[in-house]
């Protein structure tokens, strides 16, 4: 009797747990159809009665853009003349010329130039001013325009007129598009005889292959120590990173783990594949803008202490996204699910569920932050990030360095020394001389590099307040001797921030005769991530306590370099 009781109070509660659930699924559904009615209805009035013209497309795209937004930066809506981009991102792949246009002043500048594609096969050099497309005149164009007149099926023509510095004259230039794969792995060679380098940039369709091809390529060139330099990676497909860290981990090993609100979408992605080389010593490179699949890849290899990571504190992206299909073959881009890697952490760092009233976001605080342990029980945390067993701060550019990036004044010199010299060193050999440093110098001497300084910014600020408080009669000699100290000091920059200035310089002249290529390998001497992860594979007693745990170096801890971490 008892039994029969305890059953049927069990199933009364399931049929009442059921009953509750239904109802609170027809609540919801009827919120759901009861909002989408207004909104509907206040569409069809504002359409009706604004006292100016709307364009319906636009207005409904704002309210859907402005609706996803309170969700999470990365859940967007894709209308149907943005998919070509949207697959371009995910495939690396279009149909083009192969080159970088940018907008600048007005003028349309070639920026880049792809090796090996179409653009720099036909002699489209950097520095190059785009005049027409197709005779369509691209003046009043934006880089969207631009960017549409040059894409266009393989083997058709793009017939341009350019002007070129040095010559009188604008020239044609014709090339015949051809399908561009964006390179996943745009670099790979030895830094020294026994460390081999590669860089990855995105992970795309085949990123997995790239890598593991790199890997093989520098074993056979005679590499004994690998560094995987992944800084300012934004991530990609999941199943890339996946590959990606299975050239590493051997077959049969978690990777990643999903999570999120359908249950049934919740996998564990495990390493498929034999390994390509679970022992040689490998350093990943990170930076405040290495984000996602990254992410897993160096999260990973650091769970499994199969790697030792060098430089910052990564984003702390640890959300996945799916891509639904919505009507008028548009799509939804929404986050699933939140990641996992090895050790049980999620790296994600700001907190999008739960918004002050201001609307404002809060970054999960240290004091909340998990403590889990690697292979070996290194102590690692969770949501912030990555981070670096061995931190290396981001260097900082000099002010006036920073403005003759953005005032495109390193690139214009470039474009003027690669017309005035056929061929230079290779990329590793080359150095600017001084009589040339001087050229740039002279240069600049017409150009506008004016700046604020911090120091300035600062003076300016407690100039206000002393004025306002009453205080500037008192104090005003000592700021303004202040201030000529400082102006003296911007007058001599050039100067005293030749070596950095130099350095930039040589890398963008390098580019114009060696692409991108050429550019990464003049950086070499002079990156302080790079020496420090060769330094790190040098000394294999310092790489292995860096793998065990106690080690006092490793960076592990939440409050290691919080202020280069993730948060955007």
């Amino acid at each position: 009797m008892r039994k029969k009781t305890v059953a049927g109070l069990l199933l009364g509660g399931a049929a009442l747990l059921v009953s509750f659930r239904s109802a609170s699924d027809n609540e919801r559904y009827f919120e759901i159809a009861k909002n989408l009615d207004i909104f509907a209805t206040l569409f069809k009035e504002v359409n009706t009665y604004y006292v100016d013209e709307v364009t319906p497309a636009k207005l409904v795209k704002t309210g859907i853009d402005a609706m996803l937004k309170s969700l999470d930066p990365y859940t967007n809506y894709i209308p149907e003349d943005d998919i070509e981009d949207f697959r371009t991102l995910t495939t690396g792949q279009y149909g083009g010329i192969g080159a970088v246009v940018v907008k600048r002043n007005g003028k349309t500048i070639v920026q880049a130039a792809y090796e090996g594609y179409p653009a720099q096969k036909a002699g489209l050099l950097p520095g190059d001013e785009i005049l027409t497309i197709n005779g369509v005149n691209v003046e009043k164009k934006n880089n969207a325009d631009i960017s549409k007149l040059l894409k266009g099926q393989a083997n058709s023509l793009a017939k341009l007129e350019v002007t070129r510095y040095g010559q009188e004259k604008p020239i044609e230039i014709n090339i015949t598009r051809d399908k561009i794969q964006v390179d996943n792995v745009p670099y790979y060679g030895m830094l020294s005889p026994e460390i081999g380098y590669f860089q990855l940039s995105g992970f795309t369709v085949d990123a997995g292959k790239e890598a593991r091809v790199a890997v093989s390529k520098l074993k056979e060139m005679g590499a004994k120590k690998i560094v995987f330099d992944i800084r300012d990676n934004p991530g990609g497909l999941l199943n890339e990173a996946v590959n990606i860290s299975n050239i590493f981990v051997d077959k049969g090993l978690d990777v990643v783990s999903t999570k999120g609100k359908v249950t049934e979408w919740n996998k564990t992605y495990k390493a498929l594949d034999a390994p390509l080389d679970t022992q040689i010593p490998v350093v990943i490179i990170t930076s405040n803008r290495s984000a996602s699949a990254s992410e897993i890849v160096s999260g990973v290899l650091q769970d499994y202490d199969r790697a030792v990571i060098v430089g910052e504190r990564t984003f702390g992206k640890g959300l996945v996204q799916a891509t639904r299909p919505l009507s008028y073959n548009s799509q939804l881009k929404v986050t699933t699910a939140k990641y996992y890697i090895p050790s049980g952490r999620c790296i994600q760092e700001v907190d999008y569920a739960h918004r002050a009233d201001d609307g404002t976001l809060g970054k999960f605080p240290d004091s909340l932050r998990t403590a889990f342990k690697t292979q070996s029980g290194r102590v690692v945390y969770d949501g912030g990030g990555v981070a670096p067993d061995v931190e290396v701060a981001d260097k900082e550019i000099a002010d006036i360095s920073r403005v003759l990036i953005q005032k495109s004044y390193l690139f214009d010199f470039a474009t003027r020394y690669r017309a005035e010299h056929p061929s230079i060193a290779s990329a590793r050999e080359f150095k600017l001389s001084d009589a040339d440093y001087q050229k740039f110098v002279d240069f600049l001497k017409n150009k506008d590099i004016n700046y604020n300084t911090d120091v300035e910014k600062s003076l300016t600020d407690l100039t206000k307040k002393a004025k306002a408080e009453k205080h500037y009669d008192d104090v005003r000699n000592e700021l303004e001797a202040i201030r000529r100290k400082v102006s003296t000091n911007k007058s001599n920059d050039l100067t005293r921030f030749k070596p950095e200035i130099r350095e930039m310089l040589e890398q963008e002249i390098v580019s114009r005769y060696y692409f991108q290529k050429g550019s990464i390998e003049a950086s070499f001497d002079d990156d302080p991530n790079i020496l420090t992860a060769m330094n790190v594979l040098n000394d294999p007693a310092r790489y292995a306590a860096l793998l065990k745990p106690g080690t006092p170096e490793a960076k592990t801890r939440p409050e290691a370099n919080r202020k280069t971490a993730g948060g955007k």
